[in-house]
């Protein structure tokens, strides 16, 4: 009789954790970046941010609807390329994940705009800051950076009014990134009174920059611009100096990271470098990004780069729009995601606009001193 009763108390108790886990919901949140390549540091970085999340959230047992939520990280690899980007964007589309964090560049995240948009998935770019990726309509798509006219703009006015720069040019690796920070630094510096002295293109996959920098080498440069990432830019510093250009090189986020320095192999001389990072922290605020690094480090034992802040930030501010809803799907939680307000994160505060943009977008700008970055400020 004992026997039966233990096998049926049991039964009961298999029952009710099967009901349990029932109840238990999946959320799929996609991140795609270039986890392969010549800035396969930044795609990695930024993966990284997002796991972090997804494991800080499974940590707390988040409630949707009434409805433990599971997170799952559906992480793809777009190298870059807008091809691949929009290849593995319908992968994460045809595996229904409920949003996607990504992309990492402007040439990959505009394309992969359309699929998103097409599905009703809401996309979140932690770094795609070209102005077309919120330009064209799309209810889907947000970003968590500031954009390239206000990137490339307040670069311009740096070089003209901070640096005193009479002789610029620019060189851009012709992405929509590059392309795109190089023309809103070009308008900056006439809108500031200064001139262009020449403009060169490179790939961003060039490692060889002879021929355009003995072209800008004539125009005797104070300050060459590069639109474009730090696995070009690193190099293109070292050929700078083996021919004797002495110039400050900028640049946007792309070429902001802690790698630069590896990059350009000892090139760089101590405040030669002045770069902006979309985004910035200042005051009360900077304690929180100051534990986000130390716990960052913690947990993966490496620095963070640049984006991973704003990775972690996209999945966080996504997920209450869900926990807000009260649901996880797409199209019940977009409208609430579209009107995030006052969301405090480890970036500072995010609130969307009617594009999609974030209000009142920061950037920090740096320079680099025995090989560490250092902030100067922080402008808005």
């Amino acid at each position: 009789m004992q026997f039966k009763l233990n096998m049926i108390v049991g039964a009961a108790l298999v029952t009710l954790g099967a009901t349990a886990y029932a109840q238990d919901m999946v959320v799929k949140i996609g991140h795609v970046g270039p986890t392969s390549g010549g800035i396969a540091h930044l795609g990695k970085d930024n993966e990284m941010g997002a796991r972090m999340a997804i494991d800080e959230l499974n940590a707390k047992g988040v409630m949707i609807g009434g409805k433990k939520a599971k997170f799952e990280l559906l992480a793809e690899d777009d190298a870059g390329d807008p091809k691949q980007g929009t290849a593995v964007a319908q992968k994460l589309v045809d595996s229904k994940v409920n949003g996607v964090v990504g992309h990492l560049n402007s040439g990959t995240s505009i394309p992969a705009s359309k699929v998103y948009s097409d599905a009703g998935i809401p996309q979140i770019s932690p770094s795609a800051t070209n102005p077309k990726f919120t330009r064209n309509g799309y209810k889907t798509t947000f970003r968590v950076v500031a954009d390239d006219v206000h990137l490339g703009g307040t670069l311009g006015r740096y070089a003209v009014k901070e640096l005193a720069g009479k002789s610029i040019v620019t060189i851009d690796d012709r992405t929509a990134y590059g392309q795109g920070v190089a023309e809103e630094f070009a308008k900056a510096v006439k809108a500031s009174g200064g001139a262009i002295a020449d403009t060169q293109f490179t790939t961003d996959k060039a490692t060889d920059f002879t021929a355009i920098l003995t072209a800008i080498k004539s125009k005797k440069p104070d300050v060459v611009f590069f639109g474009g990432m730090d696995a070009v830019a690193g190099p293109m510093i070292r050929q700078m100096k083996s021919l004797g250009i002495n110039a400050k090189f900028m640049g946007g986020d792309g070429i902001c990271s802690g790698e630069l320095p590896k990059l350009a192999a000892g090139a760089m001389a101590d405040g030669q470098v002045v770069c902006a990072e979309a985004g910035g922290v200042e005051g009360t605020q900077k304690a929180g990004m100051d534990k986000f690094k130390a716990d960052f480090k913690t947990k993966f034992g490496a620095d963070v780069q640049i984006y991973s802040p704003y990775v972690y930030d996209a999945v966080n501010v996504m997920v209450a729009a869900m926990v807000k809803a009260g649901s996880a799907d797409p199209a019940k939680y977009l409208p609430v995601l579209a009107k995030t307000e006052g969301y405090k994160g480890v970036t500072g505060t995010i609130s969307f606009d009617e594009k999609g943009d974030v209000k009142n977008g920061a950037l920090t700008l740096f320079t680099y001193k025995g090989e560490k970055r250092e902030q100067i400020a922080v402008v808005r």
